[in-house]
C-alpha cells in the first residue's frame, strides 16, 4: 500500500513541477521585450570587387510584426570596372609621356546611412524568426586611385603630365537603396543573432551595385 502511496505521489510531483516548469516558460517568454533591438553587423561585401562592410543598425518595433530600422556602416572597396579602366588608361598615358615604370591601384570606399522597414515573416518556430526589408538612404564613395612612377607615388608631380577628371578623383554623396531577407536567433536572453543578405544600389555617376551578406550581433530591448 506505502509502495502506491509512493508511486502516487511521484507522479504528482512529477506533473506539478513540469507544470510550473512550462509556466514559468511561458511567463518568460511573455516577458521577453520586443520593443527594438542594436547590433553591430559584420558583412563580406561583393560586386565588381570583394571587401567588407561594417556598422550597426538599431530598429524599433512600430507592429507585432513590423519594425523601422536605420543602419550605417562603411564598405571598404565597390569599384567599378569603369574607374578602373580609366586609371589604365591614364597609367598607359603616364607610360609614354616619362620614362619611370608607371603602376596603380583603385579603390572606392562608401559610407552609407540607410533608414527603412522591416517585416518579421509569421512562422510557427519559437526559435528563428525570418524577415525581408526595404530602405532608402545616402551613400557617400570616395574615389582612391593612386599612381606610382618608378614606386614612388606621383600625387605631387601628376600634374605635369596629366590632369584627373571626376571619374579617378573627387567624391560623390548619392541616394543608396537596399533590399534584403535574413533570420534572427535569439541566442540566449536578450542576445540575438542576425544573419542576413542584402542588395544595395547606389545612384552615383557610374551607378554602383554591392551585395552584402553577414551577420550582426545585438540585444533586444
Amino acid at each position: 500500500m506505502s509502495g502506491r502511496t509512493t508511486l502516487r505521489s511521484a507522479v504528482v510531483l512529477t506533473l506539478t513541477l513540469t507544470t510550473a516548469a512550462a509556466a514559468g516558460a511561458q511567463t518568460a517568454a511573455a516577458t521577453t521585450p520586443d520593443r527594438g533591438y542594436v547590433e553591430a553587423v559584420a558583412q563580406s561585401a561583393f560586386g565588381h570587387v570583394t571587401s567588407q562592410s561594417f556598422g550597426a543598425e538599431v530598429g524599433v518595433t512600430v507592429r507585432p510584426q513590423l519594425q523601422v530600422f536605420g543602419s550605417f556602416g562603411r564598405i571598404r572597396d565597390v569599384a567599378t570596372t569603369e574607374i578602373g579602366a580609366s586609371a589604365q588608361t591614364i597609367a598607359a598615358a603616364l607610360a609614354q609621356l616619362q620614362s619611370g615604370a608607371v603602376s596603380y591601384s583603385v579603390k572606392e570606399p562608401a559610407t552609407f546611412f540607410v533608414g527603412g522597414v522591416r517585416y518579421r515573416i509569421p512562422t510557427a518556430s519559437t526559435m528563428l524568426k525570418p524577415y525581408v526589408l526595404g530602405g532608402l538612404g545616402i551613400a557617400r564613395v570616395n574615389k582612391d586611385v593612386t599612381f606610382l612612377i618608378g614606386g614612388v607615388d606621383a600625387a605631387s608631380t601628376l600634374s605635369q603630365y596629366v590632369t584627373l577628371g571626376s571619374d579617378v578623383s573627387g567624391s560623390e554623396s548619392k541616394v543608396m537603396f537596399t533590399l534584403g531577407a535574413g533570420v534572427v536567433w535569439p541566442a540566449w536572453r536578450q542576445l540575438i543573432v542576425d544573419l542576413q543578405y542584402q542588395y544595395g544600389r547606389i545612384s552615383t555617376e557610374t551607378a554602383i551595385t554591392v551585395n552584402r551578406a553577414g551577420v550582426g550581433l545585438g540585444v533586444r530591448f
